[in-house]
């Protein structure tokens, strides 16, 4: 059975891989340079299966503002273009034979706060997740104390322990989307 500690610990680590996920997702969003961590996420329908672009298409810098997009499958090629225009990115591909050229638009200030969107909703759901952690850790120090391994007093301390945690993560993300924000608004 776990400790205080043990749940305390598990949850920072989890939290942790949040703030590194949320790191990550921030890094995808360019400030106007085309760069191919950009399409990442954007997820194909290959087959019925929803899979990464970069498992179904070979992914390249045509140069500093244009990536192109060559599907390894020629019937592929409408549904990789689909997926890209339908991405929250706003980008607006262009089909030449079988390579997908996608321009990065010039970041204009309507551009620019678009952007800022998406990362404050990548923000929110980065800090959805944290309280999802620390949820499922109090219900993990209720069960300790249902099941009369540690006191009230003890799961009391550790969930106060938790939120300190929670708040800690929650002020990090804060900082991050502050910083992102900055830097997309800087001309």
């Amino acid at each position: 059975m776990k400790t205080p500690q043990e749940v305390r610990t598990s949850a920072d680590q989890k939290m942790g891989k949040t703030i590194e996920n949320l790191k990550l997702n921030l890094s995808k969003v360019r400030t106007g340079r085309a760069h191919v961590g950009l399409m990442d996420h954007i997820q194909v329908d290959y087959y019925g299966n929803p899979s990464p672009l970069n498992q179904v298409a070979n992914v390249t810098l045509i140069d500093s503002r244009t990536i192109g997009v060559q599907p390894w499958e020629k019937k592929m090629v409408a549904v990789v273009e689909k997926a890209i225009r339908e991405s929250d990115l706003g980008l607006n591909p262009a089909t030449s034979g079988d390579l997908i050229r996608v321009p990065m638009p010039a970041l204009t200030e309507e551009r620019r706060r678009e952007l800022t969107k998406v990362i404050k909703h990548e923000g929110e759901e980065t800090k959805i997740a944290v309280r999802n952690i620390r949820r499922d850790a109090n219900e993990a120090l209720k069960k300790l104390v249902k099941d009369k391994l540690i006191s009230e007093d003890e799961e009391r301390r550790a969930q106060e322990d938790t939120q300190k945690l929670t708040d800690k993560y929650i002020a990090e993300i804060d900082k991050l989307l502050a910083q992102k924000e900055s830097e997309i608004m800087t001309v």
